[in-house]
């Protein structure tokens, strides 16, 4: 009887170690025969959460993500102008208490019409860049006339807050009020900063954002409003025509 326990012993003790080396086996990663079966037929294993191949759950999701400062409608969308319409002027309230109107620009050979604001981050990281600009084309006829769309209502973005800012950064364009919210809807802004070049006879010859890097001035690339610009000083149309605001929804008066 002695013996035998050993044996059944020594048997248990065999089978122990052999189901062991096989568990060892899945464990390292080794193919088991199983495995290699499907790998020989094309088909794979699964792999467990550790090993998923390509994007997580959700994280394919197309276009742009929620809060995007993309500006998302097309012009027809919009409804505002299109290239080559031609701009109704204005007569706006400027900052110093003057009332400002295209043709009363004299000698221009065109507008940079930019629709900003005090508030919005994508305005404020355009400020320095609008006032380069104005400084730069406003002597070759190109000034840059600012213009306020969102609703007084808001304090921070009332009359007296556009002179506070504009004395504060120094503007050297004209920064106006769009009292009634009747300007920018004609235009189509959607967004601040929201850029239209028009030429001499006011006709739309540029739409969208000012250059293509809003968060960096020293990592731009493109800059699409002066590129606009000089493509009217030889003659040409300007390429692209349109591109997509990056900025701040316009908010529009809720009465």
């Amino acid at each position: 009887m002695k013996k035998i326990s050993v044996l059944i012993a020594i048997i248990g003790l065999s089978a122990s170690v052999l189901v062991s080396c096989k568990n060892e086996e899945k464990k390292s990663g080794e193919p088991t025969a199983e495995n290699q079966h499907k790998e020989h037929k094309g088909e794979h294993p699964p792999h467990h959460d550790g090993d998923r191949k390509g994007p997580p759950h959700g994280g394919d999701k197309k276009g742009p993500p929620q809060g995007s400062p993309e500006q998302t409608k097309t012009l027809e969308e919009i409804g505002g102008y299109k290239i080559g319409d031609v701009a109704t002027d204005f007569n706006l309230k400027n900052v110093d208490g003057t009332m400002v109107s295209l043709a009363g620009l004299e000698n221009a050979k065109g507008y940079i019409v930019t629709f900003t604001c005090n508030e919005c981050p994508f305005s404020k990281l355009y400020e320095d860049r609008l006032i380069a600009l104005n400084n730069e084309y406003a002597p070759k006829g190109y000034p840059v006339i600012a213009i306020n769309p969102n609703s007084p209502e808001n304090v921070k973005e009332g009359y007296e807050a556009m002179q506070a800012r504009a004395k504060e950064k120094g503007f050297t364009f004209p920064y106006l009020v769009d009292e009634g919210q009747k300007i920018y809807p004609q235009y189509g802004a959607v967004r601040t900063p929201h850029v239209f070049l028009l030429d001499a006879e006011r006709k739309v010859q540029y739409i969208g954002t000012i250059d293509d890097n809003a968060k960096s001035p020293e990592d731009v690339k493109v800059k699409f409003v002066e590129d606009a610009i000089e493509a009217l000083e030889k003659g040409e149309k300007p390429e692209p025509s349109l591109t997509k605001a990056i900025g701040c929804p316009i908010k529009a008066n809720q009465a």
